[in-house]
């Protein structure tokens, strides 16, 4: 007898719905409630903050906070270190944050760097933006200035950053790939989202591919308000200026680094704190006055926007040295939590709606991610300002509280912890001004999409706008849909038009005849489309050389990694007088041979081999230096690994010296060494040293690109 089917349980069927796929369907709530307006958070006004009742983007962040357990959704492969803070001058006129007042006062602090997207086990390598915060251990409560390497963002409003994160990581079907926006569902956001070009330009330009998290500058992204004593406003820009200058490497060296070391990045920071040289930065702002904020031709609140540093210098206010590696990765680098909220007396926020936004998701995330609310009592998180309050009780509670009051007024406890007065150090919001309507809506002057990625693209120097098509033209490459490519090519014609041309010419697709009109898909129901369209504007300057790392600090080679290429009967008097000037400089140096252990000089002494080129590869290293000794310059001459070495390290445009009697090696390489100042050839030991320090400050030779294209 056939066993009769039982009939489906009310359960059951939601089970099957929910399987189904949401094509042709409403956006709703985890509720069922249909949403109208899933672009724009709900703010008083449209340049209002965000407001708390907003249940829409309260659960769709909620949601997206607590998604993966326990790393970070976002930003979870980084690497941290220990040191402190000291200001230049006193920064009382503009803000009453004490960590800022004494140029005698050295505060503690913690950074973690990262990448966004990848998973923790994910290579440092990836084209991506890296995170850059700080939590600074002031006497007056835990600040974290939680930045990036780059200063803008791709969307305006939080209520989109879950799509973003979405549509950037692994795709959901497959997992796959990891760690990079080269694939089908980034670009199809990105290319329905013109708001992003501006942060894309430099996604795709070398600042995301630095050579080292020393070598990177900082951003607070936002625009911040300092507030002084007497409770006048500044808004402010936070910047981070490394003393190393800014530095990337080579797209190709990148990805071949990723093989060779995925934890280069974290190798780097360790080991330059270890031999003492200590990374630092200056922290710069750019200040504007309250009554100068709608004088610009963008608004201050735009996280898409930049300050351009013609038009308000960044003041460089104190240092930041990074001294001490964590004892414990796990304690220090994994646990330590950030959060835009954590500020002081002196710091306060402004209405940026992604800024908004943040300061709800951050504390949310730490719920999912440490499990407690009392994360803040971890000793990395812990703050040196004493903690009284009445909370109470919770997941891995560390304080034993005393005492019959845990609620305040009280009488019982004697009222205490008492409330501050402002002249005891009490924080007290800045009191702004709000009278509008609520409404979910987005303000007029955020509708310029274009003009700072056409600033930003026309900044760069013949190089770097090359690496920028490169860059558009691998990740587009991977993308199978040839409609989106079209979209992205019309949205680039907004920004340029050879940067559109050279780009499409790569993916084999029509440059349209004219720009196109953008499409624009973040757009609410029954919005009026007109408002929600970018509008053309002019770019605020027609060049900014804070923008172009052409323009970087190229003065010092402390901590860069030079490679000697030795065999047998190299020369010792090249070898000892090029190690020693080079180590004068606070750089390192190895020698790479083609086994371990000795290796006997013209000299008859002996001299032991770092790395073989087995073990090691030319990406690793700054530059390249070559001694003389014809026995040794025969050998390297006839092995293809040394050659290969040589020849891509010359490909990525880094410096190379080779001293005299080096000819047969030379011949066998790809080198052009006439007219390149980054190849050093013979000569005096003394000037050919120095010329080599020189050039390897100058960090790379580009122009080696656009001349020719070298193989290796």
């Amino acid at each position: 007898m056939a066993k009769k089917t039982p009939t489906p349980t009310p359960k059951q069927i939601d089970l099957d719905k929910d399987t189904r796929s949401s094509t042709d369907q409403f956006l709703t709530t985890n509720q069922g409630v249909r949403i109208q307006d899933n672009q724009n958070t709900l703010k008083a006004g449209d340049r209002g903050p965000s407001l708390l009742e907003d249940f829409i983007f309260r659960e769709k962040m909620f949601h997206f906070d607590h998604e993966r357990i326990p790393e970070r959704v976002v930003h979870a492969r980084g690497a941290g270190a220990h040191g402190y803070f000291q200001p230049y001058q006193s920064m009382a006129a503009v803000t009453k944050a004490g960590f800022l007042a004494d140029p005698d006062k050295q505060t503690p602090v913690f950074v973690r760097f990262s990448t966004v997207v990848g998973s923790r086990g994910s290579t440092d390598l990836a084209r991506d933006v890296r995170g850059f915060a700080v939590k600074f251990y002031t006497d007056e409560g835990i600040f974290d200035l939680v930045g990036n390497n780059i200063p803008v963002f791709f969307i305006q409003d939080a209520m989109k950053f879950p799509d973003l994160v979405h549509s950037i990581k692994p795709e959901p079907h497959n997992e796959i790939p990891q760690a990079t926006a080269a694939h089908n569902t980034f670009w199809d956001f990105i290319s329905l989202m013109p708001e992003s070009m501006h942060m894309i330009l430099w996604a795709m330009s070398d600042r995301a591919i630095p050579r080292s998290y020393r070598m990177m500058e900082g951003f607070g992204v936002h625009t911040f308000r300092f507030v002084n004593a007497d409770g006048k406003g500044t808004f402010v820009k936070f910047h981070w200026k490394p003393m190393l200058g800014v530095h990337a490497v080579a797209w190709d060296e990148a990805q071949k680094i990723s093989g060779v070391d995925p934890d280069f990045h974290r190798r780097d920071l360790w080991e330059a704190i270890e031999s003492g040289v200590f990374p630092e930065w200056e922290l710069g702002v750019q200040l504007v006055a309250e009554e100068d904020e709608h004088n610009f031709p963008f608004d201050l609140l735009d996280p898409t926007k930049i300050i351009p540093e013609e038009m308000v210098p960044v003041q460089r206010i104190g240092k930041m040295v990074l001294n001490r590696n964590p004892d414990n990765f796990f304690a220090e680098t994994e646990q330590v939590a950030f959060h835009p909220g954590h500020i002081v007396p002196g710091i306060d926020f402004t209405n940026d709606p992604l800024l908004q936004g943040r300061l709800f998701s951050y504390l949310d995330t730490q719920l999912s991610r440490l499990g407690s609310p009392n994360f803040h009592e971890l000793p990395i998180n812990r703050p040196v300002a004493p903690v009284h309050n009445n909370q109470r009780d919770g997941h891995m509670r560390h304080t034993i509280n005393r005492g019959t009051t845990s609620y305040q007024p009280n009488s019982l406890g004697g009222g205490c912890p008492y409330q501050a007065m402002l002249s005891e150090g009490g924080f007290s919001s800045y009191p702004e001004r709000i009278d509008a309507h609520k409404v979910r809506d987005r303000s007029a002057s955020f509708s310029d999409h274009f003009s700072q990625a056409s600033l930003f693209y026309h900044s760069q120097s013949p190089a770097e706008q090359q690496h920028i098509i490169d860059a558009f033209s691998f990740e587009l490459g991977k993308v199978t849909y040839p409609h989106i490519h079209e979209r992205m090519v019309g949205l680039l014609t907004q920004v340029d038009e050879d940067l559109a041309r050279a780009v499409a010419a790569n993916l084999g697709v029509a440059v349209p005849h004219e720009p196109e009109k953008p499409m624009n898909a973040g757009v609410p129901t029954d919005a009026d489309p007109e408002k929600y369209e970018p509008k053309a504007a002019k770019p605020p300057i027609d060049k900014s050389a804070a923008l172009s790392m052409e323009n970087t600090a190229k003065n010092t080679i402390a901590s860069r990694k030079i490679a000697f290429l030795v065999a047998d009967g190299v020369s010792l008097s090249d070898v000892k007088h090029m190690k020693s000037a080079i180590k004068a400089e606070n750089a390192t140096v190895e020698l790479v041979a083609s086994r371990l252990g000795a290796i006997t000089t013209s000299d008859e002494e002996s001299l032991s081999a770092d790395k073989t080129f087995m073990t090691t590869a030319s990406v690793l290293y700054d530059a390249i230096y070559v001694p003389g000794g014809e026995k040794s310059v025969i050998t390297l001459a006839a092995h293809a690994d040394a050659i290969h070495f040589i020849n891509e390290a010359y490909r990525h445009c880094k410096a190379l010296c080779f001293s005299n009697d080096t000819a047969p090696l030379i011949s066998k390489t790809f080198i052009d060494v006439q007219g390149d100042s980054g190849v050093i050839t013979g000569g005096n030991m003394q000037e050919t040293s120095r010329r080599f320090i020189q050039a390897i400050a100058g960090h790379r030779f580009w122009q080696r690109e656009l001349v020719r294209k070298v193989p290796a």
